[in-house]
């Protein structure tokens, strides 16, 4: 059983929002996987898409393993930095903006 693993980082949207995909990929086969994330109504789903097509091409290139074989083993976003604005509020008062960014980390497996 071979690990391959790709992570995409500094991703400007919510660890939690991106979690919610994340737990719907854990677990499946690649072509599955694909095949939700391209249907799932998610705007995490295309930077998922892309860090879950990454790992699969990692392992094609560097290992020579077959797609086909391919499940994702771990699938995890911790939190990056936040941004931190400020936005005027009435009285001369300033409302803090907090802009989340995640990391995403996919690992995936060969079955068998």
């Amino acid at each position: 059983m071979q690990q391959v693993s790709a992570s995409g980082k500094y991703l400007r949207m919510s660890p939690f929002k991106v979690r919610r995909v994340l737990n719907q990929i854990r677990g499946k086969r690649y072509k599955d996987v694909l095949m939700l994330l391209e249907f799932m109504p998610y705007r995490a789903c295309g930077p998922v898409w892309q860090v879950v097509y990454s790992a699969a091409s990692n392992a094609q290139h560097n290992f020579n393993i077959d797609k086909e074989f391919l499940y994702v083993k771990e699938a995890y976003a911790d939190q990056g930095p936040v941004l931190k604005r400020v936005r005027p509020r009435a009285q001369g008062q300033g409302f803090a903006i907090k802009k989340p960014t995640c990391h995403i980390s996919i690992v995936l497996e060969t079955t068998g």
